[in-house]
């Protein structure tokens, strides 16, 4: 067996940090938000300072070297180990798949109509089809492991989800299985049918309720708070650390030289943005990467109050609100009070501490821009999601601002994958949005079907007669010209 295959022997020392009040607690029992003041948690592992006695060239070899391994426990984001969550043991870590999605970049045509040298990273290639497995994977992991040395016989997990929460947290609860139960509570009418499907295929009990994201997490919160269940949303800090795995690939993707990137991602919650933040930070602490790539936050005008936060300029004057949202075609993105943006906060003041001013920067887009940003990319070979429109709709309202250049490579997040979110694409191509998503198709990005012979006719055909008469059809509307 090859060194890279085996296990990591280091065993760090973790414990939950609150961002509210500095209060810390054992990390042996499940904590989401602190007992003390409702502040939500960091996980910190007190042993990092010694990871820093191995040079950054050498953690370099080691993550590339794992990259090839054939350990199972390795093969996911835990080939990180180090940066996770270095607790756990070999046989508590869940690996479906989750990790190494691919970056994808633009076509020729694309950069050229945007002007912008994009690349998708294509997190809807994870198993559930989203990037919440990155965090499912550590927050099942973790639960494996406190299920093992407890000796629980019933573990009932629950999580609110606008449909890709729901449909990763039930398909990890189905795998590890045992005492592992889920449950998930969604928006009624607000998930589209693919993510519906996806719990319930995974044999959850699927709950709704009237209202949006922030409602079904308020059910969410009060079950955590009063009742024995395990709480599977952002607001769980073992989920943020397996979306760490993020700005850990990105970094190996471009061998560990992240200067002269820019990152797009939708903030929705704020998990995903908190988590790449820190990864990114924790690899400049290491010395694994010797600068920063600037980050730019995406949100809806329809649901916004991060951008708000920060178009204040001055930090001594901004002040933070949430906001009551309207539809959005980015659904992740309904979310008017986003649980981690204490972390966002938090981060981000690091962020620019050490990347200067600008580092960090949240840009707001249209509905219509983030339809049409979906339909651009997937018109030119993506398979981008509404998140990932979203993605292309900020970096191209970034270069109109001018703070992005042409020089620069832009990572966009496609959260999802395109099939997911289909329902909204059709509505754009038969131009039947409700009024509103404030979104009014443009009919030259439309597309749809044309029947090449009416069925009455076919039937009315010989076999022989009617597969010349659909050529001929095709034909004609094709222009195609006969061999010579």
């Amino acid at each position: 067996m090859a060194d890279t295959d085996l296990f990591p022997a280091y065993r760090g020392h973790m414990e939950y940090f609150c961002l509210g009040c500095s209060a810390r607690f054992d990390i042996s029992e499940l904590h989401y938000t602190c007992p003390t003041c409702s502040g939500v948690f960091l996980l910190r592992d007190l042993d990092f300072e010694t990871l820093k006695k191995t040079p950054g060239q050498e953690w370099r070899r080691i993550f590339d070297a794992r990259a090839a391994s054939k350990n199972t426990a390795l093969r996911g984001i835990f080939r990180f180990y180090e940066l996770m969550a270095p607790v756990m043991e070999e046989e508590d870590i869940v690996f479906l798949g989750e990790g190494n999605t691919p970056e994808v970049a633009s076509s020729p045509t694309l950069r050229g109509l945007t002007g912008l040298k994009t690349v998708y990273k294509n997190d809807g290639q994870n198993p559930s089809a989203s990037f919440k497995d990155r965090g499912m994977a550590c927050a099942f992991s973790y639960l494996k492991a406190l299920v093992r040395k407890h000796g629980w016989d019933q573990v009932l997990t629950v999580c609110a989800s606008t449909g890709d929460t729901s449909a990763s947290a039930a398909l990890y609860a189905s795998y590890v299985g045992g005492p592992v139960k889920s449950v998930v509570i969604l928006p009624q009418g607000k998930v589209t049918p693919q993510q519906l499907a996806q719990p319930l295929g995974s044999g959850a009990v699927v709950l709704e309720v009237p209202g949006v994201f922030d409602d079904c997490m308020k059910v969410v919160e009060h079950l955590a708070d009063n009742y024995r269940v395990a709480l599977l949303n952002s607001k769980n800090a073992w989920r943020i650390l397996g979306q760490e795995s993020y700005a850990f690939e990105v970094a190996q993707w471009h061998d560990w030289d992240v200067s002269g990137l820019c990152l797009f991602v939708p903030i929705g919650n704020a998990g995903n943005v908190t988590a790449i933040m820190a990864g990114f930070l924790k690899l400049y602490d290491l010395g694994i990467i010797t600068a920063l790539p600037r980050l730019f936050g995406v949100q809806s005008h329809h649901a916004d109050p991060v951008f708000r936060y920060y178009s204040v300029d001055d930090p001594k004057e901004r002040h933070y609100e949430p906001v009551a949202v309207t539809p959005s075609v980015a659904q992740a993105a309904m979310i008017g009070n986003p649980v981690s943006f204490p972390r966002v906060r938090h981060f981000a003041e690091r962020f620019e501490a050490v990347g200067g001013k600008g580092a960090f920067q949240v840009v707001q887009v249209t509905e219509q821009a983030i339809m049409e940003g979906m339909i651009l990319a997937n018109r030119h070979g993506h398979i981008a999601c509404t998140q990932g429109g979203e993605c292309l709709a900020g970096a191209l309202r970034a270069k109109e601002l001018g703070l992005v250049s042409a020089e620069e490579t832009i990572i966009l997040d496609a959260t999802a994958h395109q099939l997911k979110f289909v329902d909204f694409q059709n509505m754009y191509f038969t131009n039947s949005f409700p009024p509103e998503f404030g979104v009014t198709p443009r009919p030259e990005l439309a597309n749809a079907p044309e029947l090449v012979i009416d069925p009455a006719e076919k039937a009315a055909l010989s076999p022989e007669a009617y597969t010349l008469k659909a050529a001929e059809n095709v034909v004609k509307r094709l222009g195609l010209a006969a061999k010579r």
